[in-house]
Order: structure tokens, then C-alpha cells, then sequence
């Protein structure tokens, strides 16, 4: 009787672990989401697994207090930029057909919509054009959950990426900070030998992804609002890497990348 005693003592007075951030499995399809209509507020990983035939990402946009899903619908019948009443909250950034990508966010109380502004080859239309707009409900609710410490920073601005530190091969937690004063992303691509990172700008931007893609994009963090910050999950090999921001920018309507918002960078 003795050992069980001591032993249960000790675990009663051990720090408690902390519970990782729920995963929250998102399935694009060729065009929608599929997944379900309610989570907990509090840190939460989304893992968005790619079922369909073409380049699909996860962009989480928070509405205001009071807004639905039908004004959000409403207002993106008008051209121009997101309604003042609209955050960008990040989101898994692009999986290739077959794959899957995570990204982690606190996630507040409130209405979100989920949105792939990814476009067909050959199509300037973005995927939420053609139905891949779906609302998600933010419960009050906590999890009670701790989100993974990152072990690399990468800070956004007007117009570049700046790293804490070089990052090596193997699976790291990068945490994405906005520091501008307009909305960023990061899309990382491993860059084929001869092959640059303005190869990828020019395929997406004047191209509009017509033909075999010079460099695949395989994660990142989707489009975040200025002051906000998240992290992406991500497993690097040896090579050359690029990352780069497709955002129109808030003045010329012109993506970052033309404004020079890429980079390039060798995984050791």
C-alpha cells in the first residue's frame, strides 16, 4: 500500500501538463470547406487537409460584434476592399492536392468566416467566387487549451519578411507577427534548382497559374490583420526556399510581391 500512496502524492504535486490546442479539421474540396459549424474559443490548431484537384488555403476572417454572415455576403457583392467590420485572423496556407497544412490561432468568441482566395489556373475569379465561403461560430466557451511554443519568429512589415533566426531542417513552430500597418501572409515554396522565388511571383500574378507551377507552395500562415499574431506548423528538408506575400496592397491594389514582399533562404 505504501508505493501506490507515494506515487499518487507525487503526481497530485507535479506541475499539471499542458493540454496541446485542438485540432480543428478542416477538408477543402474543389469548391468548398467541410467541417463543422461550431468550436470553443481559445488557442486551436486547424489542420486543412486538401481533397481536391487544385491549390486550396484556409483564410479565417473575424466579423465585429453584431455582424452576420448574410451582411458579410452583402458587403462582398461590392467591389473594392473588406468592410472596416472584418480582422483577418490567419489560417493554414496552401496545400497542394493530397496534402495537409496546420496553422494555430486564438480564436475570441464572435462570428468567423472561413475563405480560399486561391484562384483556378487560368481564372482571375478566387475560389470563395465559386462557394468556398463557410461561417463558423465561435463559442463563448473556452477550451482550456495552451498553444505549442514557437521556436522561430518571422515578423511581417511594409514590404519583408525579417527571421529571427535561420531556419534548419526538421519540423519547427514558426510564430507569424504583423507588424505592419496593413494585412500580410507567408506562403514558403521550395525552390527547384534554377528556379526563384519571382519565377512563383510572376506564375501567380501575371500568368495566373496557367502551366506547371516553377515552384509548389506547401504551407505558411494565411492572411493576418496588423497586430495580430499566429503560427504555423511546418517540416523542412535541405534546399532552397523561398516566401513571398500575394496580398493586394491597400494603396495600388498591386500584390506585396510586386512591392517586393519576398525572399529567399537555404535550409541546412
Amino acid at each position: 500500500m505504501f508505493i501506490p500512496v507515494v506515487a499518487a502524492a507525487l503526481s497530485l504535486s507535479a506541475p499539471h501538463a499542458l493540454k496541446p490546442a485542438p485540432v480543428f479539421v478542416v477538408r477543402a474540396k474543389d469548391f468548398s470547406f467541410v467541417a463543422p459549424a461550431e468550436i470553443k474559443s481559445g488557442p486551436t490548431t486547424f489542420k486543412l487537409i486538401n481533397d481536391g484537384k487544385e491549390l486550396h488555403h484556409l483564410t479565417l476572417v473575424k466579423l465585429d460584434s453584431g455582424k452576420t454572415m448574410k451582411d458579410f455576403s452583402d458587403a462582398m457583392q461590392k467591389p473594392g476592399p473588406f468592410p472596416a467590420w472584418t480582422s483577418f485572423v490567419g489560417g493554414p496556407n496552401p496545400a497542394a492536392p493530397g496534402k495537409s497544412v496546420e496553422a494555430t490561432m486564438t480564436l475570441e468568441p464572435g462570428q468567423y468566416v472561413m475563405l480560399c482566395f486561391i484562384n483556378s489556373p487560368g481564372d482571375p475569379k478566387p475560389h470563395m467566387a465559386k462557394g468556398m465561403v463557410k461561417p463558423l461560430t465561435v463559442l463563448p466557451e473556452a477550451n482550456g487549451r495552451t498553444a505549442r511554443a514557437a521556436d522561430d519568429t518571422v515578423h511581417l512589415s511594409d514590404y519583408t519578411f525579417t527571421f529571427s533566426k535561420p531556419l534548419t531542417a526538421g519540423k519547427h513552430v514558426v510564430q507569424v507577427v504583423n507588424d505592419a500597418a496593413q494585412p500580410h501572409e507567408i506562403v514558403l515554396a521550395k525552390l527547384p534548382p534554377g528556379k526563384t522565388i519571382a519565377d512563383l511571383a510572376k506564375y501567380v500574378d501575371e500568368d495566373l497559374m496557367k502551366g506547371p507551377p516553377p515552384a509548389m507552395p506547401f504551407g505558411g500562415l494565411a492572411t493576418i490583420s496588423p497586430g495580430r499574431a499566429a503560427t504555423f506548423n511546418i517540416t523542412l528538408t535541405p534546399g532552397r526556399y523561398g516566401a513571398i506575400c500575394f496580398v493586394p496592397d491597400a494603396k495600388d491594389g498591386k500584390s506585396h510581391s510586386a512591392h517586393g514582399m519576398t525572399t529567399e533562404f537555404t535550409v541546412k
